[in-house]
């Protein structure tokens, strides 16, 4: 009879006996009538007679278990790298607290815009993470211009926030109004001291990769038209706006 030599030096496995008994071991070879096996447990070369082996149940159970082996490899190979990937992208956001745009494989900041409060009697601007003082009936924040200097890439863009408070954020549609657009409506009511905010804000995606650390993009194609990112406290009217178009 020739040799069969089986090398199993990455795992263990059960040599089957006839007699329901087994051996672990990883690697054997079967000798005219012979199977030289090494044993684990002994951690030694032992011998046994070829007519008290299972070679059929030890070959079956040894391959399943290489196929499944080798397909939890491929899964921690496929999670190792996801991973490395997730790393490599978590560090080439910028540590600065900001917006960052991916456009062809890069990040670029995104630069916050400047929004002013609108009243029927006056127009001020309104400073970042400066709370507006209370002002009865109806106000809009509006940003200058019916159009922005930032060309989204797609119509779906993917954006890096990090975040130096904890805040509420998202993406919404500003509405063109002559000369400047609308990013939200605030109804104040005087008698409780509340401020009601009212945005168009799109459905998005967002994933955590760290505290303060979010990407966000839209569920779906973003039609043509005006959007920002924004970042906000519900009801101090502490906005802050990265506007964006898409064509």
């Amino acid at each position: 009879m020739s040799v069969l030599l089986f090398l199993m030096l990455a795992a263990n496995f059960r040599l089957y006996l006839k007699d329901g008994g087994h051996h672990v071991t990883n690697e054997y070879k079967v000798t005219e009538d012979r199977v030289a096996y090494y044993s684990v447990e002994r951690s030694e070369w032992e011998q046994i007679p070829l007519d008290l082996v299972d070679l059929k149940r030890t070959e079956t159970e040894r391959k399943s278990g290489d196929e499944k082996r080798t397909r939890d490899a491929k899964v921690q190979a496929e999670e190792d790298q996801a991973e490395r990937e997730l790393q490599k992208e978590i560090r080439s956001v910028p540590s600065e607290p900001g917006v960052y745009l991916s456009e062809d494989g890069k990040l670029r900041e995104f630069p916050v815009g400047e929004v002013k409060l609108v009243t029927d009697k006056k127009r001020s601007v309104l400073k970042a993470i400066t709370p507006v003082p209370l002002i009865s009936g109806k106000v809009t924040v509006e940003m200058d211009g019916e159009s922005s200097a930032n060309l989204a890439p797609s119509r779906r863009p993917e954006f890096y926030l990090r975040l130096a408070t904890e805040e509420a954020f998202g993406i919404v549609r500003l509405e063109p109004k002559k000369g400047s657009r609308l990013v939200e409506k605030v109804s104040v009511i005087p008698v409780v001291k509340e401020m009601v905010e009212e945005r168009n804000s799109m459905e998005i995606f967002r994933r955590q990769f760290a505290d303060g650390l979010f990407k966000i993009w839209p569920s779906k194609d973003l039609e043509p038209g005006e959007y920002a990112v924004v970042t906000f406290i519900e009801g101090k009217v502490n906005i802050r706006v990265w506007d964006f178009r898409v064509n």
